[in-house]
């Protein structure tokens, strides 16, 4: 039989595996195998040639027993329904697994946002809200960004959703900029609480932090802040990054003989993470084959890119000094991938443990909406540090307790919160 890579099917066959362990009804599993909600729909857009361009958006709500929904918009070439759902389940259990008191869902639109203009894109930031208003909002469902939108976006999304409701309401989406009631500390939330479980990780098998490596896939946001965050948090050594190329637009891995420089590879980087190719190489940094990252002497892999990257194929080349796979991205790993892994006995953060610090503090940032009172950056990650190592401590627990993997004790600990939620509420 061949690999699935169908990202929904690897995220409901993840969840069967949990409702195994718990024995869950099929009742249950009926209600939380597939969304409660999807939206298809077209958006009509002015080009600035004045032609009019239809794009196709999708917003799916997996489940809110335990509060409103939370998930990103994405804006991907390569954006399908299947992708979304499985997002949006994916949060479900992100959000349970942290404990914040949402549900999880996801948006997108098929369309490679770096095509736009400026009012392009803001032209069609409007439109998405036009077709959703009335099924978003801070009681129902908060977007947020994902890959290919910005803070910028999110604050043309806001104003949209303010215009047609005729009510300020800056809880509607969160990912905002900060002078439009955005969260300090939210632009390095993700990449930061991926090292925090990373720490914690360490700590857990009595690996010291400063003689560490890690190898790293991707440079987008998450993968940028996870990279300072290993350098300056851990006190270690980011051996490479992997991006795609400012001129050929293809992607590479890039590496330097002492070690990736993260904040030099950002100030070449552009919001996309497309870097400038020829500033790395000028600075010493080698350009590899795209996928060398995962061949890197490491001792910490982080997936912090797309999905269905550890997969049948790939995973058998992880360097054999690999201990910890922290898995930043959501889905990056196949259930064939993930076999392999556990066979190799390597220690897995999974997806929506590891990466939790965004939504986490998209949450806190909706609580200040609410407050119209905001925190200091120091105070925020202190919080979000605090939210990331219980989150951690209880799957490890969990692992530890029933014996199992750490994705599998993940999914114990999300599931039964979500389905305890459904019993209350009578649902099941």
């Amino acid at each position: 039989m061949s690999e699935s890579k169908n990202p929904f099917e690897i995220a409901q066959a993840q969840f069967e595996q949990g409702a195994d362990l718990l024995g869950l009804p099929e009742d249950v599993r009926a209600l939380l195998r597939w969304p409660l909600r999807e939206f298809h729909f077209r958006i009509p857009v002015k080009m600035d040639d004045s032609t009019t361009r239809v794009f196709t958006g999708f917003r799916v709500q997996h489940n809110d027993a335990r509060g409103p929904n939370k998930g990103g918009i994405r804006f991907h070439p390569n954006e399908t329904i299947d992708t979304v759902r499985a997002l949006a389940m994916w949060m479900t259990w992100k959000c349970a697994v942290a404990d914040i008191p949402l549900g999880g869902s996801k948006g997108g639109v098929i369309i490679n946002p770096a095509t736009l203009s400026v009012s392009e894109k803001e032209r069609l930031c409007r439109g998405w809200v036009d077709q959703m208003w009335k099924n978003v909002g801070p009681r129902m469902d908060v977007p947020a960004p994902d890959v290919g939108t910005t803070p910028q976006m999110m604050a043309w999304m806001m104003d949209e959703y303010s215009k047609l409701t005729g009510n300020y309401a800056p809880g509607a989406f969160t990912g905002k900029p900060v002078d439009m009631g955005g969260s300090l500390g939210r632009t390095e939330a993700t990449g930061y609480g991926v090292i925090f479980t990373v720490r914690e990780a360490m700590k857990h098998l009595g690996i010291d932090p400063k003689s560490s490596v890690a190898a790293i896939q991707g440079f987008g946001n998450v993968a940028q802040y996870a990279a300072i965050g290993f350098k300056e948090i851990l006190g270690g050594k980011v051996a490479c990054v992997s991006c795609y190329d400012l001129n050929d637009r293809k992607p590479y891995t890039y590496s330097h003989p002492d070690g990736v420089d993260p904040k030099f590879l950002q100030s070449i980087t552009d919001q996309y993470g497309t870097i400038d190719a020829a500033k790395a190489k000028a600075a010493g940094y080698l350009q590899e084959h795209e996928m060398a990252w995962i061949d890197k002497e490491a001792d910490v892999l982080i997936p912090a890119a797309l999905e269905n990257m550890l997969t049948a194929e790939t995973a058998p080349r992880i360097h054999k000094r690999m201990q910890i796979i922290a898995e930043g991205a959501n889905g990056p790993t196949t259930l064939e991938g993930d076999t392999i892994i556990k066979e190799r006995g390597l220690f897995v953060i999974p997806d929506f443990l590891c990466n939790a610090g965004g939504v986490t503090t998209s949450y806190f940032e909706s609580v200040q909406n609410d407050m119209n009172f905001y925190w200091h950056r120091d105070e925020v990650l202190e919080r979000l540090d605090h939210k990331m190592t219980k989150a951690f401590q209880d799957v490890l627990e969990m692992s530890i307790g029933r014996k199992v993997h750490m994705r599998d004790a993940a999914y114990l600990v999300a599931i039964d919160k979500v389905v305890r939620a459904m019993r209350l509420r009578g649902w099941v």
